[in-house]
């Protein structure tokens, strides 16, 4: 049976810790910070810059964060880059009934609520946290496929509550919802289960990679490396204490 999810308004955990600067070439760019995401469109290609400031450097700080790589169809490979800026109050809060489980919609959309984030193929991108000893079984579309990250604690996942833990990636097989838990005990240092949801429909088209560059042929690759050492890709303007990123 399918967890009943309620909207709420109340602010994020934190998801992210630290600061991270991020610029480039097609003049997107800004700060993200605790619970922020930023959301990167390659397209046809441009350089950019991302790293903690300075002064978060010299003081020592840590900063912890999740970055996703998610490819294009072949017919949006070449479009115009785009930067979304989304920050930690924007996305889409859900509850569990019982209070156990909050669960932060990023992009694409659970039973009926939807997340800020724009995709270009039908995409969900959840991040959890559930309490020591909580359970949510949540609807899934039966056309996506599905994954679980975890990024804090210890859990299970599925029917048959297989064990996963930090660090760990547990992948679904076919059905119309997923299911998690977190252990009733937790670490001291982590005292929930964070855990990221992923999910879309498959597109299951050739891909060739190399680097930070994914096309769909090596002749594509190829012309893709001619046109980033031929400075097609643009520049980006200089920022103290950044050096020169790739694609």
């Amino acid at each position: 049976m399918n967890t009943q999810l309620e909207w709420v308004q109340t602010t994020p955990r934190r998801y992210i810790d630290g600061i991270f600067d991020h610029q480039d070439s097609h003049g997107g760019g800004g700060t993200i910070t605790n619970g922020d995401t930023q959301w990167m469109t390659a397209g046809s290609g441009l350089l950019h810059i991302e790293a903690p400031p300075e002064h978060l450097v010299v003081s020592g700080g840590l900063f912890h964060g999740l970055q996703l790589w998610v490819n294009l169809p072949a017919k949006d490979k070449m479009m115009a880059p785009r930067y979304q800026d989304i920050r930690a109050g924007s996305v889409q809060l859900l509850t569990s009934p019982d209070g156990g489980a909050l669960l932060r919609v990023i992009a694409g959309e659970l039973d009926g609520h939807k997340g800020p984030g724009i995709t270009h193929t039908p995409i969900t991108m959840i991040h959890a946290t559930l309490a020591p000893g909580a359970q949510i079984t949540l609807p899934w579309r039966e056309d996506f496929n599905g994954l679980a990250y975890v990024l804090a604690g210890r859990g299970t996942v599925g029917a048959e509550r297989r064990p996963i833990e930090l660090g760990q990636a547990a992948v679904f097989g076919a059905g119309s919802s997923l299911t998690v838990g977190a252990d009733a005990r937790q670490d001291s240092r982590t005292p929930d289960l964070e855990v990221v949801l992923l999910g879309g429909r498959p597109i299951r088209e050739p891909m060739a990679h190399y680097g930070p560059f994914v096309m769909n042929t090596r002749e594509e690759l190829q012309q893709a490396f001619e046109d980033f050492q031929t400075g097609r890709l643009g520049t980006i303007p200089a920022v103290h204490g950044m050096s020169e990123g790739g694609m």
